[in-house]
């Protein structure tokens, strides 16, 4: 499907109105059109004519770090190593949940707004799962270890940074460190024979 191209003002407006979210986002103030409207010196029609409601403007200023990670999952898949494929998809997962304020929230939304957030969340969580099971059958992780258990302990892990992370220039070494301790726990161990 082919969009028609937002004349120069229009453009203009919908790049002030994302950036005024971004900021917005990334202090943790929740977003509100007339308060996205007012800081960005638009008026309150134009923010509505943009985004009807805040959950599409904050899917959409995610979309960037979906679509990263998205991509990054379908190159996972192409490495030859299960755990090494796991474990970096991980990684740039919990990274990111610590550096883009706007993924946990969207991430976390029992529905979408933006089909497009569906269609990257659903890539994710595919090559997550895809991720997992190819390290189980490969016997490097833990047979106990489901799909559905992978989101909420990266949520975890983004969580206890946000609260225990140190300062912003200490949270990605402090997301590593956890996210390490887990994958510790998430191998399988060789049976005594």
């Amino acid at each position: 499907m082919t969009t028609t191209p937002l004349r120069k003002d229009a453009a203009r407006n919908w790049d002030q109105i994302v950036a005024v979210a971004r900021a917005l986002a990334d202090q943790g103030t929740p977003l509100q059109l007339n308060d996205v409207a007012r800081r960005a010196g638009l008026g309150v029609g134009t923010v509505y004519r943009h985004f009807a409601t805040p959950e599409a403007l904050l899917e959409t200023i995610a979309t960037p770090c979906l679509e990263a990670l998205a991509a990054h999952g379908e190159q996972a898949m192409a490495d030859t190593d299960p755990w090494r494929a796991l474990e970096g998809f991980l990684t740039r997962t919990v990274e990111a949940q610590v550096t883009d304020a706007s993924l946990a929230p969207v991430a976390a939304a029992a529905a979408d707004t933006l089909p497009r957030t569906t269609e990257l969340k659903t890539s994710m969580w595919s090559a997550g799962a895809t991720l997992l099971d190819r390290a189980r059958e490969a016997g490097a992780v833990r047979p106990d270890l489901a799909s559905a258990d992978l989101v909420p302990l990266m949520c975890g892990i983004a969580y206890a940074v946000n609260v225990h992370g140190g300062t912003p220039a200490d949270r990605i070494d402090t997301a590593r460190r956890y996210l390490a301790t887990l994958l510790g726990g998430l191998r399988a161990t060789p049976t005594n024979a």
